[in-house]
């Protein structure tokens, strides 16, 4: 990108917001005016022209005024503007969230809370369940083939598992199993039990005696199925109030997106290891029904491990030094709720 002098980044920058707090173009008549540093419209124009010509600014066919492209709000956030999330924004927004609540009532609240805070779309990844620590394991038999897998999660989530046998081994033996089982895996996630089950096998093996073996398989069984991912999604309907959205085809696209869910959660699960915000403008999404909009996303952690990502979607012209801090603070605010001291 190239590099712009102070004169071209204050009136890219002084541009920018206006055009964020009003929602037209911008004429360099009254860029000047306002801009404080005593420059002619000629001079202004001039400068305009150029950031023009080098990508940042385009000019709407219907108006002599120049708006913002992708790639000038993206230097609008990196470098010409700085933004910073205050403590009581956290503890604010975490005032509005459920404290006494499951963890499926706390992400829905916060995708409701994150449009109603940005005028967004609210968007929140459910954790998949691999992700969640597991606290016991527990086998009900249903008849002389099948057994009733019960996963019970720190978070106090309970998914229950059907799983085929041969011959379902005794009450005892169930009993037996489920507790050398939930001793073994207890306060680890999914995903690393299923991977530790066949490394510890002959140590569960002797605590589990001869029936040891189908005991295990039914186990592996167990932790082997997952459900899809889910996105949960709040305020669509504020989309549709949007300028940069007007035209139906695009807002369709972006509506139709949202409700088929894999391509928008495939798109914020990429930023699941992110150390902070991640911000796509537009274009850089690779997502063609989200070319028009900016989309930002935040992880939210168990500890110091990222379990989900929650962020919004809107248009392009959305106050970045609003929402960005709006995002962060929210993620902050849910993991503190989802790990609770």
């Amino acid at each position: 990108m190239k590099t712009l002098d102070a004169r071209s980044r204050r009136l890219l920058r002084d541009l920018i917001a206006r055009y964020i707090e009003a929602g037209e173009p911008v004429a360099s008549g009254l860029l000047a005016r306002e801009c404080g540093l005593d420059l002619s419209p000629a001079t202004v124009r001039n400068v305009l022209s150029e950031l023009e010509a080098d990508g940042f600014l385009r000019s709407p066919h219907t108006s002599a005024g120049r708006v913002p492209t992708a790639q000038g709000y993206r230097l609008y956030v990196d470098s010409l503007i700085e933004i910073e999330t205050p403590a009581p924004l956290v503890d604010a927004i975490h005032a509005r969230l459920p404290a006494s609540a499951t963890p499926d009532q706390v992400l829905r609240s916060a995708s409701r809370l994150l449009s109603e805070l940005t005028g967004c779309a609210g968007i929140v990844s459910v954790p998949r369940r691999d992700q969640l620590l597991l606290r016991q394991i527990e086998f009900v038999p249903l008849d002389e083939r099948r057994l009733l897998v019960i996963l019970v999660f720190a978070d106090g989530q309970v998914q229950n598992r059907l799983v085929q046998v041969e011959r379902a081994p005794s009450p005892e033996m169930l009993l037996r199993a489920a507790r050398v089982l939930s001793e073994r895996f207890a306060g680890r996630t999914l995903a690393d039990a299923r991977g530790a089950l066949g490394a510890e096998i002959a140590a569960l093996e002797r605590n589990l005696s001869a029936a040891a073996e189908p005991m295990l398989d039914v186990a592996g069984s167990a932790m082997a199925g997952e459900r899809e991912a889910e996105l949960l999604v709040a305020g669509e309907a504020r989309l549709a109030a949007c300028a940069e959205l007007v035209d139906a085809r695009r807002l369709q696209e972006v509506l139709a997106a949202l409700e088929q869910q894999r391509d928008v959660l495939a798109l914020v699960e990429r930023t699941l290891a992110a150390d902070d915000v991640r911000l796509f403008i537009g274009e850089e999404s690779g997502f063609q029904p989200l070319a028009g909009c900016a989309v930002v996303t935040a992880p939210y952690r168990r500890g110091t491990t990222p379990i989900g990502v929650l962020g919004v979607i809107g248009p392009t012209r959305i106050d970045y030094q609003r929402v960005i801090p709006v995002v962060r603070a929210t993620a902050e605010a849910v993991g503190q709720l989802l790990n609770p001291v």
